[in-house]
C-alpha cells in the first residue's frame, strides 16, 4: 500500500460525468485525496482549466480523458509548476480537423433542434472497441453520464472543444512524469495520436490497451488501474 500524500484531479471527457472514472478512483485514492473537476460551466478550454486551477490544491496529479486531456494540456500551459504527474487517456494534442469540426457543428445543431437524446444514442456505437459494442452496461453508463451533463452543458463543451488550440508545440516542455494511455480500438481518437504525444513528451510512458476503445477505463479497468498506479508510483518516487 502506497503512503498517502498525493492529490489527484480527474477531468471528465466530453458529455461525461464523474462516474467515467469510477473504475480507477480507488486506484488514485490509495495514494491520497481525489477530486473530479467540473467541466460543465465554461464554454472555453481556457476557462475550464482556470476553474480547475482555482479549485485545486497547490500541487496535484492530473488525469484527463478525451476533452479532459484538452483541458489538461491547457493546465500545463497555464501552471505547469503545479502539476506533479500527468495522465493523458484516449486524447490528442491536435486541434480538430475540418471533418471533425463539421461533425461537431452537426451535433451542436442537433442538440439545438431538440434531438439531444437521439444524438446520445447515435454516438455510442463508435465509442467502445467493436468487441465491447454489445455491452449494455457500457451503453447504460454512457446514457446516464450524458443525462447528468445535459444538453446545455454539452453545447458549451462543443464550443470549447472546437476552439481549442494546437497543443503539440508545448509537449516538449512537459517535464513531470507522464503516462499516455490509449485503446488500440479507439475509433474516435486513433492510437497514432497517443504515439505522437508520447514521442514528444520527454520520458513519457505509452501504454496501448487491447480490446479498449474511447471509454478505456470502463472497458478495460484492470489495464487502466495498472497504468495509473505505475504513474502514481513514479510521482511518489520523485516527490
Amino acid at each position: 500500500m502506497a503512503t498517502p500524500g498525493l492529490h489527484t484531479v480527474f477531468i471528465p471527457g466530453l458529455l461525461c460525468s464523474a462516474r467515467l472514472y469510477d473504475p480507477v478512483l480507488p486506484t488514485a485514492w490509495a495514494y491520497g485525496a481525489v477530486t473530479v473537476a467540473d467541466s460543465r460551466r465554461d464554454d472555453t478550454i481556457h476557462g475550464m482549466a482556470a476553474r480547475l486551477l482555482y479549485d485545486a490544491p497547490e500541487r496535484f496529479v492530473l488525469v484527463g480523458l478525451s476533452m479532459g486531456g484538452y483541458v489538461a494540456h491547457e493546465v500545463m500551459r497555464q501552471a505547469p509548476e503545479r502539476v506533479s504527474g500527468l495522465a493523458l487517456i484516449s486524447t490528442s494534442a491536435r486541434p480538430d480537423s475540418a471533418e471533425q469540426l463539421e461533425n461537431r457543428q452537426r451535433q451542436r445543431q442537433a442538440v439545438l433542434d431538440g434531438r439531444f437524446d437521439e444524438l446520445v444514442e447515435a454516438v455510442f456505437p463508435v465509442l467502445p472497441d467493436p468487441a465491447n459494442a454489445a455491452d449494455e452496461q457500457l451503453r447504460a453508463g454512457w446514457r446516464l453520464m450524458a443525462q447528468e451533463v445535459g444538453a446545455e452543458a454539452f453545447v458549451s463543451q462543443l464550443d470549447a472543444v472546437m476552439a481549442r488550440p494546437d497543443s503539440r508545440p508545448g509537449l516538449v516542455a512537459i517535464t513531470c512524469p507522464t503516462a499516455v494511455i490509449h485503446g488500440t480500438g479507439d475509433r474516435l481518437i486513433t492510437p497514432d495520436n497517443a504515439a505522437e504525444t508520447a514521442d514528444a513528451i520527454p520520458g513519457a510512458v505509452l501504454t496501448l490497451v487491447d480490446r479498449a476503445g474511447h471509454m478505456l477505463p470502463q472497458e478495460q479497468p484492470a489495464a487502466a488501474h495498472a497504468a495509473l498506479a505505475a504513474l502514481l508510483d513514479r510521482v511518489t518516487a520523485t516527490s
